[in-house]
């Protein structure tokens, strides 16, 4: 019976405990400034988390603690930087056991989503962005999430199609094309870089306009209507230069994805080739069996 929770041995009546939590305190941009990591006015205003306990629930309470943790990670409502406090406090605002709410954290730990530091507490590091494989865009999907997408446009011109790149598109070799890349944010974290290729003179690129919305919805606005895709996912290690704007060291893990879609009549409208940090990201499959 030791190995056993105790929150498990507890009361058998229908409880579903609802408890505030901690506070999120705001990201700071990794351009502060030292001495400027006083939390903002908008922390004081903050709406405490709201967590439910369910001891009828066959699952168990750690891993419904640990569940609702990180789909609110995910979610952006306890952002980059939050501290959950202690172990104690923890279990004394939930009414859980400590071993209960260590091994809760724990599992955050393992998956990289929290982190102990020693006299501040518990905090939150980052959350993983997990992506349905479906024909939507990346700034979509994060907007969705609540991940505060952002974008910073790298290169924005027009170059001559390679054989690969002209392949996709279905153009000649060195047709002007338009090529797009961009870094992508979420929270303010550098999530994946995208290296578009356009049909020249397909929608009006404006730099402005790609750093304040998706590719997908400028093509969309523009009276494209976006059909299918032919889509493949990989990984490899990244260069020095792909490192530095991933915040990743040389030879980290990246996911890679290169996209060919096609608007409702047929045409390649975009060929990108695509690279995402493997330790923030995370492609989604859903699998059915052949009747």
């Amino acid at each position: 019976m030791s190995s056993i929770c105790p929150d498990n041995l507890t009361s058998r009546l229908p409880v579903n405990k609802q408890c505030d939590y901690a506070r999120p305190v705001p990201h700071q941009p990794r351009s502060a400034q030292a001495g400027q990591e006083t939390p903002g006015p908008e922390a004081e205003h903050a709406l405490p988390l709201q967590l439910g306990v369910d001891r009828t629930s066959p699952v168990p309470l750690y891993y419904q603690l640990s569940q609702q943790l990180e789909a609110a990670i995910e979610r952006g409502r306890l952002a980059p930087g939050s501290l959950l406090g202690n172990e104690i406090e923890l279990a004394g605002r939930l009414g859980l056991s400590r071993p209960t709410v260590r091994q809760a954290i724990q599992s955050l730990v393992d998956k990289g989503l929290l982190v102990r530091r020693r006299g501040v507490g518990t905090q939150v590091v980052h959350s993983q962005v997990k992506r349905p494989l479906e024909l939507s865009s990346l700034y979509d999907d994060l907007e969705a999430a609540g991940q505060r997408p952002a974008t910073r446009v790298l290169r924005n011109t027009v170059e001559p199609a390679t054989a690969e790149v002209a392949a996709a598109l279905g153009v000649a070799e060195g047709t002007d094309v338009q090529l797009i890349e961009r870094l992508r944010y979420a929270h303010d974290e550098p999530m994946a870089c995208l290296r578009n290729h356009l049909p020249s003179g397909l929608i009006d690129c404006d730099t402005e306009r790609l750093e304040a919305t998706g590719l997908y919805r400028m093509m969309r606005s523009a009276g494209i209507t976006l059909h299918s895709a032919r889509q493949s996912v990989g990984a490899r290690a990244a260069t020095g230069e792909e490192g530095g704007l991933l915040a990743e060291p040389a030879g980290a893990p990246l996911l890679t994805m290169e996209r060919t879609t096609f608007d409702d009549t047929g045409r390649a409208v975009e060929f990108g080739s695509h690279i995402y940090r493997a330790s923030r990201y995370a492609f989604e499959f859903q699998l059915l069996v052949r009747p």
